[in-house]
């Protein structure tokens, strides 16, 4: 099969002596962050200080009405820039100093799960309205001590933080899709060009984040055999059961870590059902996702590489975030469809997510996939991922003898 040999150019070494020494400067910034722990301390300072103010006055009975209105507006007030104070401290130094490593952490606040400097810029002019929100309140209930001319300007600088943030909001899209273009591609640019009729093995299968599809758009070419929701589990049905580790991998903080989930469990526990229903997310949180059995997967691989375009294939489904695999051990595979298997997680590790259910442990895979590829494959799906384990009776079998019984009476 033909191919073209990408140029690579190695920099000098002056060029990357420089470049490291102007990328360790970035570390003049953590000062900065820690200034702002400081002034942090002073907010909680001026908190208390306020609080106790309104303590002493409710109980010595000079607080009016008027007044416990514009102390707690004054509270409400302190909190929220304290807030801006923590997502420009974290998010800030997580963006432009250094990653902090919070993934999987079970503090972890849910905005810094996908921080980026547009999602910051958003955040953080939210945050400036909510302020200037307390700020005008503030105004109209004191409205006979304040002069229609602070109103007047008040409100046309509230008015202008609002148009300023949905503007910050609407340019924010395109950049976050360009950016995450530039995530799963970040080598596209010093590759070959291709012929775009030759791109895609499957063109029917092959998704374009560029067409803006909507949510719904996803989720009908995911391919999911039926539209599962994870709010429609039945999570008292099986016996043993993670709720935790599902409600965590519900938050899709595993699709920004490009870590893989594996269900295990036996037949009728509900492990498609929680496979779809995370896929289903991933679709309305923008992500491009892709179901299919583990017998089509293994028969996509092998259609592929009989038309030598296996490569090519697996560089295609990168376009996908999230790769369902579903009913891994029901049908065995020879060592030639293992080997396909091993190449596609081989592909994806540490790159994108893989979703597996299964009936048997990892460690019994070599029941299910032939040849020596089996223990490497295991490997690399498992040095990533959260195995959520489901035990129980068969839900359709419930049913089915639910319904046999009540034929009976």
């Amino acid at each position: 099969m033909p191919f073209v040999q990408a140029n690579s150019h190695e920099p000098s070494p002056p060029t990357t002596t420089l470049g490291y020494a102007l990328f360790a400067t970035r570390w003049l910034q953590a000062p900065l962050y820690f200034g702002l722990v400081a002034a942090q301390g002073v907010y909680v300072y001026k908190f208390f200080n306020e609080l106790w103010a309104l303590i002493l006055r409710c109980v010595t009975g000079q607080a009016t009405e008027t007044y416990v209105m514009l102390a707690v507006l004054k509270l409400v007030d302190v909190v929220m820039i304290a807030n801006l104070l923590i997502m420009v401290i974290v998010g800030g130094y997580e963006t432009f100093v250094s990653r902090i490593g919070l993934q999987g952490h079970r503090d972890q606040p849910e905005w810094l799960s996908h921080v980026n400097s547009n999602v910051l810029k958003v955040k953080l002019a939210t945050a400036i309205v909510g302020i200037s929100s307390v700020h005008l309140l503030q105004m109209f209930v004191d409205v006979h001590r304040t002069s229609h001319h602070s109103l007047l300007w008040g409100t046309v600088i509230h008015m202008a933080f609002i148009a300023s943030a949905a503007i910050l909001a609407y340019m924010s899209g395109p950049m976050a899709a360009q950016a995450e273009r530039g995530h799963r591609h970040p080598h596209r640019e010093h590759a070959a060009p291709e012929e775009p009729a030759e791109r895609v093995f499957v063109p029917a299968q092959a998704p374009s984040r560029e067409d803006g599809l909507s949510a719904e758009q996803r989720v009908r070419a995911a391919g999911f055999p039926a539209r599962k929701l994870l709010e429609d589990f039945d999570s008292e049905h099986p016996s043993s059961f993670d709720r935790e580790a599902v409600a965590r991998l519900g938050k899709l903080d595993f699709v920004a870590a490009r870590r893989n989930v594996v269900f295990v469990g036996p037949p009728g526990t509900g492990k498609t059902h929680l496979a779809v229903g995370l896929g289903v997310r991933a679709c309305q949180a923008g992500h491009s996702v892709l179901f299919a059995t583990a017998a089509e997967w293994s028969a996509r691989l092998a259609g592929a590489r009989d038309v030598g375009r296996l490569a090519e294939e697996l560089a295609a489904l990168d376009e996908h975030a999230v790769l369902v695999v579903d009913e891994v051990g029901y049908t065995p595979f020879d060592a030639e469809s293992a080997a396909l298997f091993f190449q596609l997680v081989a592909h994806r590790y540490e790159r994108s997510s893989l979703i597996v259910t299964t009936d048997r442990p990892l460690g019994r895979w070599h029941e299910v996939f032939g040849g020596p590829s089996a223990p490497a494959m295991v490997d690399r799906l498992a040095h990533h991922a959260e195995v959520v384990r489901i035990d129980g009776d068969s839900y359709r079998m419930r049913r089915a003898t639910s319904g046999w019984a009540d034929r009976g009476c």
